[in-house]
């Protein structure tokens, strides 16, 4: 597969789908299944003879509706998004003066914000990743009206702590919580989806969980000002009866229920698929998420070996903060014929299983 181009624009768009040709086994990207659970397929395939009507307002009241239910919000604090990376898109809405992104981080937001002519400062982050470093050394610009960061972050997994989080409020400031995971940690224990705070926006995806990832499907949650703020030169019919369908649905009672489910599941294949990389001598980073970042210095040579192997993982040195000896894997039930392939790879560089 080819370089990504490494002008810092081309990097900030290089995403893991990039990786995974057709056939691939696919550890690039994070979508938790394969497919959409048949329940769902159906719920969908139900409205295509809808199609020829644009969505209603009774479709954007359902979604609402069913994300604040699952919240605990009111209807006018959810906005369905195509995708959390609309909202991301929608950023520059805001009119922030200077922009201060936690990284390392998923691109899009300091993309989006670039584009727009938003000057965008990185707060990057060391090992192990976590915000008390930056926020004891007041390293958070203090004139940045606009904070992104992602909890768990990607692509580091990392999970901050609420009250981390709530340390980067300040007067005249709109702290941004990327929450695309938050769905993956069991309980949520963590998230600020269910606090109604004027000054916080909470973005909120259900590809990830659903394998809608081709539909573009999520929400934001906020204050009715901020998201009108955010809104305010939006197209309109911006999500489509679809999109709506799935927001409602994946937001019911039953649906929340499942995917806590998969979540508990998820916790021990990661710990098992951890364990198995740091056998190899990997440096697995501490997270949560439903992905590993990992360092090796044969980070490359083992991303060349798997791609020959028909395994696609995630290369990293298009994150800012990271780089080419960083790769991240998502976390599948395929995770041995990873080790084996990498296990396979490693003793070619240093002549010795590690």
């Amino acid at each position: 597969m080819a370089s990504p181009d490494p002008s810092p624009l081309a990097m900030g768009r290089y995403h893991g789908d990039q990786a995974a040709a057709p056939g691939m086994l696919d550890f690039a990207v994070n979508v938790r299944h394969s497919r959409p659970p048949q329940w769902l397929t159906e719920r969908l395939a139900a409205r295509l003879p809808d199609l020829a009507r644009y969505p209603s307002i009774d479709d954007v009241h359902r979604a609402q509706d069913a994300a604040a239910a699952r919240h605990g919000r009111a209807r006018e604090e959810v906005l369905p998004l195509a995708g959390a990376a609309e909202g991301f898109a929608l950023l520059p809405n805001l009119l922030p003066t200077l922009a201060a992104i936690i990284a390392p981080a998923f691109t899009e937001p300091a993309v989006a914000l670039s584009a727009a002519g938003v000057p965008v400062h990185h707060v990057v982050l060391e090992p192990p990743f976590g915000l008390d470093g930056a926020l004891e050394a007041g390293r958070v610009p203090p004139d940045a009206d606009l904070v992104v960061v992602g909890n768990p972050t990607n692509p580091t997994s990392v999970l901050h702590r609420r009250a981390q989080l709530l340390a980067l409020r300040r007067p005249g400031r709109i702290l941004v919580v990327d929450e695309a995971f938050a769905d993956s940690i069991p309980g949520e224990p963590e998230s600020l989806a269910a606090e109604p705070l004027p000054d916080v926006l909470v973005l909120r995806s259900l590809t990830k969980s659903w394998a809608l990832a081709g539909l573009r499907v999520g929400y934001a949650l906020g204050v009715p000002e901020l998201l009108a703020r955010l809104t305010s030169r939006r197209a309109h019919w911006p999500v489509g009866t679809l999109q709506l369908t799935a927001i409602a649905a994946c937001c019911a009672a039953d649906a929340v229920a499942a995917a806590a489910g998969d979540a508990a599941r998820l916790v021990r294949l990661r710990a098992e698929m951890a364990d198995g990389l740091a056998a190899l001598g990997a440096e697995v980073v501490d997270g949560a998420a439903p992905f590993l970042l990992f360092r090796s210095p044969d980070a490359v040579l083992i991303r060349n070996h798997l791609r020959d192997k028909g395994i696609a993982v995630r290369r990293c040195d298009t994150f800012v903060g990271l780089d080419e000896q960083y790769l991240r894997v998502a976390v599948r039930p395929e995770w041995p014929l990873l080790v084996q392939a990498i296990a396979q790879c490693v003793p070619v560089s240093h002549g010795r299983r590690r």
